[in-house]
């Protein structure tokens, strides 16, 4: 077996359950709110993406294959025969594919607000380029509330989350994020073609949980993707955006552990 060096936050009681968090394009913090809530009562396992946060980028690993290829790994190396994971945005994204490949010991899904599928027309946008979208359009698009959104590394647009406070190496650490995220999806932007062809392959029970003012990817795009998905429910958080573990943690968590319990 290949061996990862990976950037990990860890949660809660290693004898609890397990739950494997897929971060979207920021890793997660250890100070996000939702982390204290779900560590209640489960064991929390956070990696960071080879590179993104601190976790190296291994040469020639350039794909979303290799991302789904690490998180199996992932699943082989922890010690739990059952374990819950939770994908946020891009990681979504990521968690819709490991389960559509399957492992013995993926036991439920959870999709917040990923991305990942193509639905629209060929020539129309499923969302708006993270990349070319002016980034104060991004910030009004991702959050309910945008002045209310937590100081920090957080969010789709990078250049909206530079404040005075950040330190060199949280600029660092956020242009890295993003250069690895153009890295893994730019062409085709955000998605694969192909999954949502083999979407009915997931054969785990699976909660598709989206902030109700997401205007990054809409509530209607998450229906849609959660329609793909075999026996798959669908839930919406209000007064939250494209980051609902974010703008409501209280909802959030008590969504998941409806789901997990």
């Amino acid at each position: 077996m290949m061996h990862h060096e990976l950037e990990i936050l860890r949660a809660g009681d290693e004898a609890a359950d397990t739950l494997l968090l897929i971060h979207d394009i920021n890793p997660i913090s250890h100070t996000a709110p939702f982390i204290g809530g779900l560590a209640r009562s489960r064991y929390i396992v956070a990696p960071s993406h080879p590179g993104f946060g601190a976790s190296p980028l291994p040469a020639d690993f350039d794909t979303m294959y290799d991302l789904v290829n690490l998180y199996l790994d992932v699943l082989d190396n922890l010690d739990s025969d059952r374990i819950a994971v939770a994908g946020f945005g891009f990681g979504g994204w990521i968690a819709a594919e490991l389960a559509v490949a399957g492992h013995r010991k993926l036991d439920r899904l959870v999709l917040v607000d990923a991305l990942g599928i193509k639905l629209a027309a060929r020539d129309e946008r499923d969302f708006p380029h993270l990349f070319n979208t002016n980034p104060a359009d991004l910030l009004r698009l991702a959050w309910h509330d945008p002045a209310a959104r937590p100081a920090g590394i957080h969010g789709v647009g990078w250049q909206a989350t530079i404040s005075d406070e950040m330190t060199d190496a949280d600029l660092v650490t956020l242009a890295r994020n993003w250069d690895s995220l153009c890295l893994f999806a730019w062409r085709p932007h955000m998605f694969n073609p192909q999954l949502k062809h083999w979407l009915h392959r997931i054969r785990v029970p699976t909660l598709v949980l989206w902030g109700e003012s997401d205007g990054i990817v809409t509530p209607d795009y998450g229906r849609r993707y959660a329609d793909l998905i075999p026996g798959s429910i669908f839930e919406t958080i209000p007064n939250a955006g494209h980051h609902p573990e974010m703008e409501q943690p209280t909802a959030f968590v008590a969504a998941v552990e409806r789901f997990l319990s």
